[in-house]
């Protein structure tokens, strides 16, 4: 079994809905993206260890993923009740967040130099210790919107679908590991 089947077969044990190749030179890291992330409607630009600026002006990030050459891309797909379904929104979220903890940590443990980022931002504290020193750093991860990934065009770009009909949710997340 190839490294990427192992990381593909970890994503399916923890319940991705979807786990496929990726390949990392699809990645495109846009100045627009990282510009919304500065527009600070979540509130974690400049609070957060894992999110600009503090994860690293887009160069460093280019820098990053250029190390790579495949990885995986997950996803957690959500049906909601109609399109302002604002509590099935931000379960699945939390879903997807707890999916991706339990496979980054696997992944790092036979990958430790991967490159995993999440959706949204890191969330394995309740509050980042940012401006103090990251409590968990072998565990905080960036978002791929924070690393300036368009995540749609990224799912695109690997055959996998971001949306799914009418009245559902998609968190994505990827793992570099090659």
């Amino acid at each position: 079994m190839s490294d990427i089947e192992k990381c593909i077969e970890l994503a399916k044990s923890v319940g991705f809905d979807e786990a496929v190749r990726m390949d990392a030179g699809t990645v495109v890291l846009h100045d627009e993206v990282r510009a919304t992330c500065a527009e600070g409607k979540c509130h974690a630009y400049g609070h957060n260890w894992t999110c600009p600026p503090a994860c690293g002006d887009l160069d460093h990030c280019r820098s990053v993923v250029a190390r790579y050459s495949e990885g995986i891309i997950v996803q957690t797909v959500g049906q909601l009740e109609d399109s302002m379904d604002y509590e099935t929104m931000m379960d699945t979220g939390k879903v997807h967040k707890k999916r991706f903890l339990a496979l980054a940590a696997q992944v790092k443990a036979l990958y430790p130099d991967a490159l995993c980022l999440g959706a949204g931002g890191c969330g394995v504290c309740e509050k980042c210790a940012y401006p103090e020193p990251c409590r968990f750093p072998e565990k905080a991860f960036s978002s791929m919107e924070g690393y300036g990934m368009l995540v749609s065009e990224v799912c695109s770009a690997n055959g996998v679908p971001y949306y799914h009909g009418k009245d559902t949710i998609t968190y994505v997340g990827c793992c570099l590991i090659k």
